[in-house]
């Protein structure tokens, strides 16, 4: 009698401590109970995926305020884990403390770098405050309760605060409400092909994908036309270098459209024709 073999559970890796605004991201895309493994590099939530240890990766890819995560594209085109989801987060940036530390005893702010960017006009308000950067935002708040620190605090979500046994000081101090994370859930190819993504007849999809042309006059246009000539909407198009090769440059698009769907793929076969190189990156339900 043959045996069947065992599913792995599931496990989503992301970059950062626990209580980032990735892993509120992962909990959005698989559920509010999904266990979690936390990795300080980008690099090592590929890796980790690719290697079989975790069964999903959720990588920021965007924010509305800070722009791309190039380095999240750039290992996109380096392995070959298709995007299967997004979706978006608000980020909400809250001024933490350990428990009886007043606001007036505050000196250091510790937070991801992008953080105490989008957090100026706090500061400028509070010229008192040292902005200390530290590689992550929920990090920075387990670095306060590990150390005791009574005369600093941090720059994170409500959530790290929950976690760490900190208490907020001031909520929502960062500039801009409007301020959003695109995140991507990544599978292994095995995985996207045995699990495809189940969505409403309704709902919108997009396709990401990457190519390059040569670097003749018009090559770019006539690349893009492969879209327009069939009413193909872009929701982005943004160039990276292409490494080894100067001044030449990768095209990364998000086509607000499904890849299995017949105008796509002939869109798709066409620019095929033109491009030096292309590949899908993953087709996906619109996040909201």
């Amino acid at each position: 009698m043959r045996r069947r073999a065992k599913t792995q559970p599931e496990l989503a890796a992301f970059q950062g401590e626990l209580g980032a605004f990735s892993q509120e991201a992962a909990r959005r895309l698989l559920g509010e109970e999904v266990p979690v493994l936390p990795l300080p590099r980008f690099e090592d939530i590929f890796k980790s995926l690719a290697e079989g240890r975790a069964t999903a990766a959720v990588v920021p890819i965007e924010n509305t305020l800070a722009g791309s995560v190039h380095q999240n594209y750039d290992l996109l085109l380096e392995h070959d884990l298709p995007i299967v989801a997004e979706t978006n987060v608000r980020i909400v940036h809250n001024l933490i403390a350990l428990p009886g530390v007043p606001f007036s005893k505050i000196r250091r702010v510790y937070s991801h770098p992008v953080a105490l960017n989008q957090c100026l006009n706090f500061f400028t308000r509070h010229p008192q405050f040292e902005k200390v950067p530290f590689y992550d935002t929920a990090g920075s708040v387990k670095m306060l309760a590990e150390e005791k620190m009574t005369d600093a605090a941090a720059i994170a979500s409500a959530v790290a605060a929950d976690i760490y046994g900190a208490r907020i000081l001031r909520r929502s101090i960062e500039d801009d409400r409007r301020n959003f994370t695109r995140f991507f859930l990544l599978r292994r190819p095995e995985y996207a092909r045995k699990h495809p993504v189940q969505a409403d007849a309704k709902q919108q999809w997009k396709t990401s994908l990457v190519f390059t042309t040569r670097n003749v006059p018009g090559a770019l246009f006539r690349s893009l036309s492969a879209f327009a000539l069939r009413d193909v909407n872009l929701a982005k198009i943004e160039s990276r270098p292409l490494r080894g090769r100067p001044w030449e440059y990768l095209f990364y698009l998000d086509l607000l459209a499904r890849a299995d769907d017949p105008v796509t793929q002939n869109a798709l076969r066409h620019l095929a024709e033109l491009a030096d190189f292309l590949r899908v990156l993953g087709s996906y339900p619109k996040g909201d």
